[in-house]
Parts: structure tokens; C-alpha cells; sequence
């Protein structure tokens, strides 16, 4: 019998903490042995020849909407789980909408572990949702497993999943502190964004520009203020979610400084695209809080260099084509882009290749840090001990990403038809190849 399961050969290793050639040894869904001097008997039921390759801790995604059940037309737990294994992730947390119905108790949350159980090809985690009426559910919920709780300051765009009042947010963090549990929050302000929409929309100014002027960053700043004073009141644990710019990001940083936990998530569209692809693009490139200026994104690659953000979220939120048709009013049509896939590819193209983002903090950002945020003990690196997630990438490769590369149920998204350094080759899950050479090997 042989004495491992799976061997990696000849891999460039990639950790939080640094790079080396070396051997991985699998057994049981985790790894057993790293060497670095060929030491490594090759005894093992199946080899993988990495030479060439790098091999990095598969991405964990905190933030995704799989909207099963009850919105499977939009997106759903296998294509959802396909997508993200194709793009080199081995986890993902799924936000509590846009199921129908939301998980914000404990019967939801049965009901959507049991379908990730039967059809997600990566690890699934679960938030739960924090809404006015349901905070005597967070204890249920919490004692089930859920990675921490989600809450909206503005409204959400799902009529079963309300936003949050004042009082709801603040006796929320209360439990949620008691619980040591963690909030993430949509930070924006519902009074600047309303007021500053209706305004747009009295005077016919609904432009791509019209609409991202109603969601300024101000909104984002005053949200995030509000959010931080209850956090040290409360003691909760926070967690700011897609922040658009440095701006917010400082915010972050100042109440870290005097001691307050609180982290902060941007996204790759955030990083990636600008205001203009949203002008050129349309409903395919909306999403909120909005796109920014060029100078926005290059200010927030600063903030990510210098190791102000603390994980990199893809906020996958896919809809029907439909749904995404803008043609004069950009206040219409659904808030979201489809972008699971190709978070790796936007981080090493736009990253690693562009900016100087190092590998070793390319895996802090999408593999240790939420890793260690969210209390994945065994996930994050690769090291003996840890769980065999694992993708490997050739970033020597480069590619047009088209539509017919895409797992999603809909097949559109901003990124099509950009070129990207760095394609990810096999992933594998708790040491299972779940898709190698562009195709997903388990079903």
C-alpha cells in the first residue's frame, strides 16, 4: 500500500513567509511532509511533476453569494464552487442572501449546509445574516458554525433580508461580542446615498457618473465612523466589507491604532476596473458601493502594498443577464459583478506583475489572514499538519479570458476579454484534484 495518497514534485512553494523549491506529501486530506532536499520517498498512489509551477495555499473567498436555495437562476452552489476552484480557491464563506429565504436562523443555515455538502466541489463556510427582529437567532446560528454574522446599513436589494437599524446593529454587536463572534458590515450611509439619489433622479441625472456620485466615499467614511464607535462600545469584532478606497481604509487603520478590532476587505474590482469600465461596460461592471477614479485604485493598491488591508473578498454577486441591462438610468439594473474566477488572475496580472505585490503577501491576503481572521486553524499555509489545499500556477502563462473559461451559470463579466499573467493549472481540496488543465475533475 502506498505510504501517501498524493506527492507535488519540484514545485516553487509559495507561504506567507516565504518561497522555496520543494516536495509536498498528502495523506488523509493533509499535508504530512515539505522537504527541500529531494528527501521525500516518492511512495504515493498518484505524483504531481510541478516543475515550472508554482504552489501556493488555495484561496480562501470571504465573500460570495451563491443564492442557493431559492435563487439558483442567479448562481448556484455547484457552478458557484466550480468557478472558484478554476481560479485557484479551495474555500469560500457564502453571504446569508440572496437565498430565499436568508439565513438568519438556525433552520436556513441546516438547509444550506446540507446542499454545499451535496454540491460544492471546495469547503464551504457560512455567514449568518444580522436583520431587525433576529438577534435572539445569532446564539442558534453561531453554536451551527457560522464563520461570524452580515448586516446592511443601506438596504440590501432583497426584499427578505432588511437592513439594519441603529438599535439592531448596536444590540447585535452586544450579542455577537457575548458570542466572540465577528460582524461584517455594507458600510454606507443610507441617508447620504437616498437623499443623493433622489436628488440625482429629480434633475434626470442618472449617468454611470450620476450614479457613483450618489454613492461617494463620504458615504462610506460616515458608515464606517458609525460602525467603529459601536465596535468600541460594544467590544464586538467588526469587519468592514469591499471598501472602494484608501480613504476608508485610513479610517480602519486609526481605530486599529487606538486599539479597536477592526479589519477591513477590498475587492478586486476595486482594484482592477475604474469608473470608465463601468461608463463603457454598463450593468456588467455596477456593483456597490460604485467603481472609482483611476487615482482611487492606484491609492488603494497603496494601501494593499503596505499591508494596510487585511483580505482581498471577490464579492461575487452574479445575477441574470436580464438583470443587468442598463441603458440610460445606471440607478437601475442589479448591483453586482460576477468575478469569483478570476481574483488570483487580477492579483498577480495587476499585482505581483504590475505593482510589485510580493507572493508572500498575495497568500497573506487571500489565504492566512482570513485564514487566521476567521479561525481556520488548519488552512492558510502549506506546512506539515495543515489541510492539503493547494493550487498550482503557471505564471509564465498568459491568456485572454473568455466567455466560454467561465463556470458561472452566467457567463458575463467586466473581465472578459482581458489578458492575465498567471493561469492556474490544478487545484486541488483536501487533497483531491477538483480541476486540472481547464476542467473540473469531480462531480
Amino acid at each position: 500500500m502506498p505510504m501517501y495518497d498524493l506527492i507535488i514534485k519540484n514545485g516553487t512553494i509559495v507561504t506567507p513567509d516565504s518561497t522555496f523549491e520543494g516536495d509536498i506529501a498528502i495523506q488523509d486530506g493533509k499535508i504530512t511532509k515539505v522537504v527541500t532536499d529531494n528527501s521525500l520517498e516518492n511512495d504515493a498512489a498518484d505524483t504531481i511533476d510541478a516543475e515550472g509551477l508554482h504552489v501556493l495555499p488555495g484561496l480562501i473567498d470571504p465573500h460570495v453569494h451563491f443564492n442557493e436555495p431559492g435563487r439558483t437562476e442567479w448562481e448556484g452552489l455547484e457552478t458557484g464552487s466550480q468557478s472558484l476552484a478554476a481560479g485557484g480557491a479551495t474555500t469560500f464563506f457564502d453571504m446569508p442572501l440572496n437565498s430565499t429565504p436568508p439565513v438568519i436562523d438556525q433552520e436556513k443555515l441546516n438547509a444550506k449546509k446540507d446542499l454545499a455538502a451535496e454540491k460544492s466541489v471546495v469547503n464551504a463556510h457560512f455567514w449568518g445574516g444580522l436583520v431587525p427582529g433576529n438577534v435572539a437567532e445569532l446564539k442558534d446560528m453561531h453554536d451551527r458554525g457560522v464563520i461570524g454574522f452580515k448586516a446592511f446599513m443601506p438596504p440590501s436589494g432583497i426584499e427578505d433580508f432588511d437592513n439594519t437599524d441603529d438599535e439592531t446593529i448596536f444590540t447585535g454587536m452586544q450579542e455577537i461580542a457575548r458570542l466572540g463572534s465577528r460582524l461584517a458590515v455594507h458600510a454606507e450611509s443610507p441617508v447620504i446615498c437616498e437623499q443623493l439619489a433622489k436628488e440625482k433622479q429629480r434633475q434626470g441625472k442618472t449617468s454611470a457618473r450620476d450614479f457613483a456620485e450618489s454613492r461617494p466615499i463620504i458615504s462610506e467614511i460616515d458608515a464606517v465612523n458609525h460602525l467603529i464607535s459601536y465596535a468600541e462600545a460594544t467590544g464586538c469584532k467588526l469587519h468592514i466589507v469591499h471598501a472602494s478606497s484608501r480613504k476608508v481604509v485610513n479610517v480602519v487603520k486609526d481605530a486599529q491604532a487606538r486599539g479597536v478590532d477592526v479589519t477591513v476587505e477590498t475587492c478586486p474590482h476595486y482594484l482592477a476596473l475604474t469608473l470608465k469600465d463601468l461608463e463603457e461596460q454598463g450593468g456588467i461592471a455596477k456593483c456597490m458601493p460604485p467603481l472609482r477614479d483611476s487615482h482611487e485604485v492606484d491609492d488603494l493598491w497603496n494601501a494593499v502594498l503596505e499591508g494596510e488591508v487585511n483580505v482581498i473578498g471577490s464579492d461575487h454577486s452574479p445575477a441574470p443577464a436580464d438583470m443587468k441591462q442598463i441603458t440610460d438610468n445606471y440607478f437601475e439594473g442589479w448591483g453586482g459583478i460576477s468575478g469569483a474566477q478570476s481574483t488570483l488572475n487580477i492579483l498577480l496580472t495587476e499585482g505581483y506583475f504590475k505593482r510589485g505585490l510580493t507572493l508572500q503577501r498575495l497568500v497573506q491576503l487571500t489565504s492566512a489572514s482570513p485564514a487566521k481572521l476567521f479561525g481556520l486553524s488548519s488552512k492558510g499555509t502549506i506546512a506539515a499538519g495543515f489541510d492539503a489545499d493547494i493550487t498550482l500556477v503557471n505564471l509564465n502563462e498568459r491568456f485572454e479570458l473568455k466567455k466560454e473559461d467561465l463556470f458561472y451559470r452566467h457567463k458575463h463579466s467586466p473581465y472578459i476579454g482581458k489578458t492575465y499573467q498567471g493561469a492556474v493549472k490544478t487545484t486541488i481540496v483536501n487533497g483531491r484534484v477538483v480541476y486540472h488543465n481547464g476542467e473540473i475533475t469531480v462531480h
